[in-house]
């Protein structure tokens, strides 16, 4: 049975997205059995030798397969989708699509819109001008790329729901509280679409349940 090491404790700044999310997803979406190790990262779970020998970067998910151990959540899902031969389409060029759009979600679009965050946090008075005014622009850029590439499209990578959705969505999710996806009303219906599935139902409250909160919460 695979086992997902994931959060088990709300941050201070509250819950709504963590990675271990995406991982959780795909095993919904798949129906692999699995496990939850929920780690508390105040008391330092994460700090453990142990926990390093599995993720060296000391980050969730981790999932552990047999002793196979994965890290990093856009090659989990890939890895996730390959064992169970779902989400993924069987022939190489629909692989390697699969692999470009998370790689785009999480090698592109996502670093921008962490380096949102992390001004917010790390500079909330807004002493770094120039950043505060050019980060914005840059995360609109990536999302023009998103919308343009999902015209006319339903699904990010293929004419089916796969992984990439998955990680693509968990990624436009970081920003459902600002007003970002606003001028990209294909995103948006992406959005809603991506989490209309029931396999992201039984996710959210799953998680719910792991941190003791209501879905409605952290919807």
């Amino acid at each position: 049975m695979i086992t997902l090491y994931a959060f088990g404790r709300i941050f201070p700044e509250g819950v709504g997205e963590t990675k271990d999310l995406r991982a959780q997803w795909v095993l919904e979406e798949t129906g692999l059995p699995y496990r939850v190790h929920a780690l508390d990262h105040t008391a330092g779970e994460l700090d453990t030798e142990a926990y390093v020998q599995l993720n060296p970067f000391r980050q969730a998910p981790v999932i552990d397969d047999d002793g196979f151990v994965v890290t990093e959540s856009a090659a989990v899902a890939l890895y996730l989708a390959e064992k169970a031969g779902k989400l993924i389409p069987a022939d190489v060029r629909g692989r390697t699509r699969v692999t470009q759009w998370c790689f785009a979600a999480v090698g592109t679009v996502e670093p921008t819109l962490t380096c949102l965050d992390l001004l917010g946090i790390f500079d909330s008075g807004k002493t770094a001008q120039t950043l505060h005014a050019e980060v914005p622009k840059l995360a609109h850029r990536w999302l023009e790329g998103v919308e343009r590439r999902l015209a006319g499209r339903e699904w990010i990578a293929c004419d089916d729901f796969t992984v990439a959705d998955i990680v693509m969505a968990g990624v436009l999710r970081t920003i459902r509280k600002s007003n970002l996806m606003a001028p990209f009303p294909g995103i948006q219906a992406y959005y809603q679409r991506c989490f209309a599935r029931p396999a992201w139902h039984r996710t959210l409250g799953l998680y719910a349940e792991r941190f003791g909160v209501s879905a409605d919460d952290i919807r």
